[in-house]
Order: C-alpha cells, then sequence, then structure tokens
C-alpha cells in the first residue's frame, strides 16, 4: 500500500452513547459489501447487543491485553476498526498511548475507524473537570482528532441515556444508582452533550472553510450569521461594535467578527487610521461581547476588507459613515462605498455616529505612494498631454511667446510628475522639450535653435522637469516605507499588548500570525532527533515538516515556524521573526508553567504528608495511647480494681475513643477535600432537619436553637451539611466558656443565614482567616484536642454545597460563625 490511511472517528458526549455500537455496525455492514477489515481493537463492554457485532468479524488477537500493532500492519487490510483511541496502553506496549498506534496503522496506508468521547480532548480536560468533579487521565491531543478526515456525532439526549443507564445497557446493575447519582446527572450530561455539539460544529465550520478555500468559492454561503465589522481606531468604533452585536445577537446566536486593516501604503481611502490605545480599548469591548479581534495587513483597504469577510464567510459587514468633510471626496468615494460596491452577496451597513462628515484632517488626502490608478494616469498625461499641449498654444492667435510657452510646458511635466512619479515625468519633459524645439523656437519646423538664450531656456526647462518628478518620486517611496514602518510598529504594538494582557497561548498567537499576513497555515514545530514533531498550529492543512513551508524562520536549533499560503517579501521577515520569537517565548512559559503546576502540587502534597506526620505523631498517638493504657490496667491480674475505678478507666478509654473517631473522620474528610472528590447531591430540605442530627454529640443545655418556623427550605446535600455544623457546633462548646451556644438562623436576599454564636474568648481579626487553613489550631497551639482540622472541612464542605461560612465578632464578646446557604429557589 502506498499513501497514507483515511481516519474516521465516532465522536461522542458520554460513555454508553452507541460510538462503539455504530463502529462494529459499520464494521458489519462494510463486511457484507466485500471491504477487506480487521477488527484491531474493541472493548464492548459487557454490552451483549454490542458483543453481538462482533461476531463474524475478523479479530487481530491482542498481546499482552493491548492491540498488537505489528499483526494488523502485517495483516495489511484495507480497514481496521480500533475502539478508544485515547486509551492508555500498558507500560510494556511499545507506543504510551492508543493514538500513537493508530498513528501507526495509518503511516502503512490503512483506513481506520475508532472512537472517542469529548471528555477526553487534551484541551477540554480541565473543562470536563470542573462540570463532573472527575479528571480525565486518558486524554487525547486535539490536532489528532481534527487531522481526522471524517467526524461522525453519535448523539442522543441525557433523559435518554439515563433510561439506557437504568435498563442496565451501558454498566451491571450494581454500579446503576451510584452512575446516576454522580457522573450521570441530567446537568453533567447536558453539558457534555454542548461541549461535544459545539466543538463538533467547530469542525464542520473549519472544513467547510476548508472546501471553500480548496474550490476558489468566495461566494457566501450563510450557513451561520456572522457579521464583520470595520475597525479604524476612531472615536465611532465604540458604536460600530455595539450596533454589530445587537445585529449579530438578533440573528440568534450569530458571531461577532472586528477587523483593522493596518495599511501598508496610505491612501486617500484608509481604514488604519486610529492609535493603539483606541484599538485596545476596542479590542476589548469585542471581546467583552462574545465576539473575535482580528488585524489583517494590505494596501488595498477594501479590497482588504471584502477578502476578509469572505475568508470567514460573513454574511454582513458593519462600517461607520465616513469621517471626511465633503470637500475630502474629491479625492476618491471612500472605503464604505467602495466595500459596498464590491461587497456581492454580502450585505453591508453603514452606521451613521456623532463624527460622520466633521473631517479627518488634511492628511486623510495626501498622497503619499502612488498605486496602479495613478500611475496609469501618469502615462496618459505624459503621452497625450504634451501634443494636447502644443495643439492648443498652436491655435491661430494663441501664441504667447517662448518663454511663457515653456512655463506651460513645464506645469504640464510638474503635473505629470505628481501624479504619475519620476518616469512619466521625464518622457513628458522630453515630449516637451522637442515639441517645444520644433514648433515654438526659431527656426520653426526643425531641430535646430538659431539662438543661443533659447537653448539655454529648453535646458533648464528639461533639468527643472526632471528634478521635480524625482523630487516627487523620492518623496512617493519615502511615504511608502514610513506608512510600511508604521504599519509594522502597529503590529508589534499589538503583539506587545497581547503579551502584557497575557495571552500568550500557542494556538492564538499563530492565529494571529495567519490572519495578520494572509496565510493559509502556520505549524510550530520542534526536532525531536531524526523527526519534526508539530507543537501548535492555525490554518487548514498546517505543514509537518519545514520542508513543506513556503516560508519557514528558524527560531532556535530545534524549533521552526514552518507557514504555507504564499512567499512572503523580505520587508515582513522582521515582524514575522517578532512573532516567531514571540511563539518560542509563550512555548518556553507554557512548559515552566506546566513544570510550576507540579512542583506545587507536589510541595502541596508533601505539606499536608508532613501534617499528616506530625498528626499521626502525636494527636492520634495520644487517644490510642490512653486507650492502651486503660485497657491494660482492666486486664492486668496484679490489681482488683473497685466499681468506682473501674468505671473511670472505662470512661477514659470511650472518650479516647471518641476522639480518635473525630479525628480520623476529619483527616478523612480533608482528604478528600484535597484530592476533589467530594460532589455533593443536593435537595431542597428545612435546616431543622439537619441541625438536630447535627447535635447528637452536644449535650442539651449548652446549645440554644432559635430557628423561626416558616424559614424557607435550603438546598443543600443533609450529610455534608450535618458534617460541617457538627465540626462549628462542637467548636463553639468547646471554647465558648460558660453560657450555652446560641444557633440562629434568617432569610436575607434569597439566602438563609445560620449563626452559630458563642461568648467565648473570640479570635483577632488576624487570625480570622488563618483558623479555616488545615492543621492550624487558635495560637497554633501544639497540644489539644484536636489536629487543627474541624473548621478547614466545616468551610470545605459549604463550600461545596454551594454555600459559605465566615466568622465575625460576637457583640459583646466571642464568637460568631456564619453559614450561608441558598435557598430553594435561589438568590
Amino acid at each position: 500500500m502506498t499513501g497514507r490511511g483515511r481516519l474516521k472517528i465516532y465522536f461522542g458526549s458520554a460513555p454508553g452513547v452507541g460510538k462503539t455500537y455504530a463502529m462494529l455496525g459499520e464494521a458489519a455492514r462494510r463486511r457484507e459489501r466485500g471491504t477487506d477489515l480487521v477488527v484491531g481493537f474493541a472493548d464492548p463492554h459487557g454490552r451483549p447487543r454490542t458483543a453481538a457485532l462482533l461476531d463474524g468479524l475478523e479479530i487481530v488477537p491482542p498481546r499482552q491485553g493491548e492491540m498488537d500493532v505489528d499483526a494488523v500492519i502485517a495483516r495489511a487490510p484495507q480497514v481496521a476498526f480500533v475502539d478508544e483511541i485515547a486509551h492508555t496502553n500498558a507500560p510494556a506496549a511499545r507506543n504510551a498511548k492508543r493514538w500513537q498506534d493508530v498513528e501507526e496503522i495509518l503511516a502503512a496506508g490503512i483506513d481506520v475507524v475508532s472512537t472517542v468521547n469529548v471528555e477526553h480532548l487534551e484541551s477540554l480536560a480541565d473543562v470536563v473537570e470542573r462540570i463532573t468533579g472527575v479528571r480525565r487521565r486518558e486524554t487525547v491531543p486535539d490536532g489528532v482528532v481534527r487531522r481526522a478526515d471524517q467526524i461522525e456525532l453519535v448523539d442522543i439526549s441525557p433523559e435518554s441515556l439515563r433510561r439506557r443507564l437504568a435498563h442496565g445497557d451501558v454498566y451491571p446493575p450494581e454500579r446503576v444508582d451510584a452512575a446516576l447519582a454522580d457522573y450521570f446527572r441530567v446537568g453533567n450530561l447536558t453539558a457534555l452533550r454542548e461541549l461535544a455539539l459545539l466543538w463538533v460544529a467547530d469542525r464542520v465550520d473549519d472544513a467547510l472553510a476548508r472546501y471553500r478555500d480548496e474550490k476558489g468559492i468566495t461566494r457566501t454561503w450563510e450557513a451561520r450569521e456572522r457579521v464583520v465589522v470595520g475597525l479604524t481606531g476612531g472615536p465611532e468604533g465604540d458604536t460600530l461594535i455595539r450596533r454589530a452585536a445587537r445585529i449579530a445577537a438578533r440573528a440568534g446566536r450569530g458571531d461577532l467578527v472586528a477587523v483593522h486593516v493596518a495599511r501598508l501604503n496610505d491612501r486617500p481611502a484608509r481604514l488604519a487610521d486610529g492609535s493603539p490605545e483606541a484599538l485596545a480599548r476596542q479590542r476589548a469591548l469585542v471581546e467583552g461581547m462574545g465576539g473575535s479581534y482580528h488585524q489583517v495587513t494590505g494596501d488595498d483597504v477594501p479590497g482588504a476588507l471584502i477578502e476578509f469577510a469572505q475568508a470567514v464567510n460573513a454574511t454582513q459587514i458593519v462600517l461607520g459613515s465616513s469621517r471626511r468633510s465633503r470637500w475630502q471626496y474629491i479625492s476618491g468615494p471612500g472605503v464604505g462605498a467602495t466595500v459596498a460596491d464590491r461587497s456581492g452577496d454580502v450585505d453591508v451597513h453603514i452606521v451613521t455616529h456623532d463624527y460622520a462628515g466633521k473631517g479627518r484632517g488634511l492628511t486623510t488626502v495626501a498622497r503619499t505612494s502612488l498605486g496602479h490608478r495613478r500611475l496609469t494616469t501618469g502615462w496618459l498625461l505624459a503621452v497625450c498631454g504634451p501634443p494636447v499641449l502644443t495643439g492648443v498654444l498652436s491655435l491661430p492667435g494663441a501664441r504667447l511667446g517662448l518663454p511663457t510657452e515653456l512655463l506651460f510646458f513645464l506645469t504640464l511635466t510638474v503635473g505629470v510628475a505628481l501624479v504619475g512619479g519620476l518616469w512619466p515625468a521625464i518622457v513628458a519633459a522630453v515630449a516637451g522639450f522637442l515639441l517645444l524645439n520644433w514648433f515654438f523656437t526659431p527656426p520653426l519646423h526643425t531641430l535646430t535653435v538659431a539662438e543661443l538664450e533659447n537653448v539655454f531656456a529648453l535646458l533648464v526647462f528639461v533639468a527643472v522637469a526632471v528634478a521635480v518628478a524625482t523630487v516627487v518620486d523620492l518623496a512617493a517611496r519615502r511615504s511608502s516605507q514610513a506608512a510600511r514602518a508604521r504599519s509594522e510598529a502597529t503590529t508589534l504594538s499589538m503583539l506587545a499588548t497581547s503579551v502584557l494582557r497575557g495571552e500568550d497561548a500557542l494556538p492564538e498567537l499563530l492565529e494571529r500570525v495567519r490572519e495578520t499576513f494572509g496565510l493559509a497555515s502556520v505549524s510550530l514545530l520542534e526536532r525531536t532527533g531524526d523527526t519534526w514533531e508539530p507543537i501548535a498550529s492555525a490554518g487548514a492543512d498546517p505543514c509537518a515538516r519545514p520542508d513543506d513551508a513556503d516560508v519557514r524562520v528558524q527560531v532556535s536549533d530545534v524549533l521552526t515556524l514552518a507557514l504555507r499560503g504564499r512567499v512572503l517579501p523580505a520587508a515582513d521577515r522582521r515582524v514575522l521573526a517578532a512573532f516567531a520569537y514571540q511563539a518560542a517565548a509563550a512555548l518556553d512559559r507554557q512548559r515552566l508553567a506546566d513544570q510550576a503546576r507540579q512542583a506545587r502540587s507536589l510541595a502541596e502534597g508533601n505539606k499536608i504528608r508532613t501534617a499528616l506526620l506530625a498528626a499521626v505523631s502525636h494527636d492520634l498517638r495520644t487517644p490510642l495511647a490512653s486507650i492502651k493504657a486503660g485497657v491494660s490496667s482492666l486486664r492486668s491480674d496484679d490489681v482488683q480494681w473497685d466499681p468506682a475505678d473501674e468505671a473511670e478507666l472505662l470512661a477514659t478509654i470511650e472518650e479516647s475513643a471518641d476522639r480518635l473517631d473525630r479525628l480520623v473522620a476529619n483527616l478523612l474528610d480533608m482528604s478528600r477535600l484535597q484530592t476533589g472528590a467530594v460532589r455533593p447531591l443536593t435537595r431542597p430540605m428545612s435546616i431543622d432537619e439537619v441541625l438536630v442530627p447535627s447535635l447528637a454529640n452536644v449535650p442539651g443545655d449548652q446549645v440554644k436553637i432559635e430557628v423561626p418556623e416558616d424559614l424557607p427550605p435550603v438546598l443543600t446535600d443533609p450529610g455534608l451539611l450535618e458534617r460541617s455544623l457538627a465540626n462549628v457546633v462542637e467548636n463553639a462548646v468547646r471554647h465558648g466558656g460558660d453560657e450555652p451556644v446560641r444557633i440562629s438562623a434568617s432569610e436575607h436576599g434569597g439566602m438563609v443565614e445560620l449563626r452559630i454564636t458563642d461568648r467565648g474568648p473570640g479570635v483577632p481579626d488576624s487570625a480570622k482567616s488563618q483558623m479555616f487553613e488545615p492543621f492550624q489550631r487558635l495560637g497554633d497551639r501544639p497540644r489539644g484536642d484536636g489536629v487543627g482540622l474541624g473548621l478547614a472541612v466545616a468551610r470545605g464542605f459549604a463550600e461545596a454545597i454551594g454555600g459559605d461560612l465566615h466568622a465575625e465578632d460576637t457583640p459583646g464578646g466571642g464568637l460568631t460563625m456564619i453559614f450561608t446557604l441558598p435557598t430553594k429557589e435561589g438568590p
């Protein structure tokens, strides 16, 4: 086989939606059609209907529990079906991940069909963890899935999936209740489904853009409403952004895209005349409204704007009314009118604003670059102007004398120089010299000049005309260089701003490079031995090797920036080099941040382990020693204990056992909080239902309860709230002095406040936050009846159920602990 195989992926939102079933169903259908295929690996997960699809399919036997890659390649089928591409292989396997096995099979020219869930995408791992509370260790790089030739979404509603789970079609019966109450809650499944749909929608958007690019389609396809707003950096930008955002919102989840065209050459119609500060503010406004900001470069501002709108498949363009005064329109129709004339199927909105028609200054009409139109006009004037002027001056009665005629020809030459530059002006000067000599210098109709002063006059005319043309051309070139330098400075300023804003994520930075220089794709490649590995990329069909690039920038000995789409001029290389080094710096920062996170995790782990060892060495050994001493005394045959002494020893043993039980419970609770294993199951219930069991270990005469009967129910996990209340109340009783602890409750703004008030010594303000940290005791006392975890656990559980716990002084002395809990209706 030759070439690379094609990859198809069945993509789902959660386990049990039917990815493996769909994959094996395709295998059965293709086998019936005569396709040569094998099953490299498939796990039916104990589901009979899925296992039945394996009947009749050729299965490559696994090796050491993992897919036998060499056997699949040696078998050389047309298609290999490989389940769970994100799977982590056993340590003895050749590759760490199954997706690397799949890459080898694809490289051998074999097509692969596989499966993956949205939760396994590397870029979404932290999002999934926040939603479900579960950190997925098995992940696959997004690029692997994005490079798939076909992605098919396997979708099912959360309710249907939960019914399938309840019927035992996903997990064994003993796991169903826990799964329904934990990972497979409706909210979790709904959020995961939305993630999967959005990710596939973006992938479809990429495929559509790639197809349009391959087929050369520039006409807008209204697959999604996308509004592009053109920004100049002028004061009208805020108005345009808000207007465009309203248009996008009325379209129903339409996209808002802002673009600023940085001009390479200064032209009368320009969209790049604002300050970097204004553009930075407007960029923040766009992003705050959920839109995206882009910057592109171009000589023709309307053309660059339309080209960008077509590239993003825009359906509408929003521009502001021109700020130019009426007399300034003599230089051209302006950006808005030009864009409206060229927009084709894209609707153009010209939005009025407070600055319309109030002028932009004389620099708006200043011509500092020639361009195609001016060159053409200059050559026409150079060729046609001198003969026409000669004809006018040769009319009967129109002779004005040689000095005046020289001035007319000089004026024409200066005009040609102003319009067309050096060479048209030189042609006009030479033509004028010959025509003046032939028609106006005696003897007429010959190239002979009779008088010496006329010779000098003609020569001075030519010299002045050439000098003026040279000055005009030099000024135009200098202005063009200045405009390019300004464009480069704007781009570098934007890059520096993104650095200061902390925007150094590699994909976003590479996407900015691609947009700025109008490229098809940009890749950052890293050399590992003799091979190149893509670190990050932007755009369709990124380069896998530097040799595939149209432009490459060597960043370091092992890093190369590879660009595909067009060959860039040398003038763009300086800005490109700045982007390349920023990409390398972003990669270094990303890796350093990962190392720092690992170091912090290790440090936190060491801190907890050290504290646990200290707790075990003293706080846990103390009650154990009391229990052992009491039991040993009671079992001793050398002493005859009277009933009172025996009762005292038993009371000591019981007290020490209770103390030990509290310590171990707090340690276990703290470990659950540290590892993120606390996942509350909330439901509405009254405060009394939780308060009564939480006071089981507190003597009734030491607590006074004042809870109104009409208090609304709170939305909470009863087990976690009961544990939190017990810790706080027991702490208040222990340190609250002689008066009973008072427990009161009230409702404020959709939240219930539960206050535990004591009359003890209180806590200084400086120690109020410290008292909630693990392994802290008031005054950091080395001895006591706990390890300083009770309040830390209480706050952790309170936050886990959507509430809060904080402390404040009791009026008249003491400490008040305040629980804030959401009601059933919410705030």
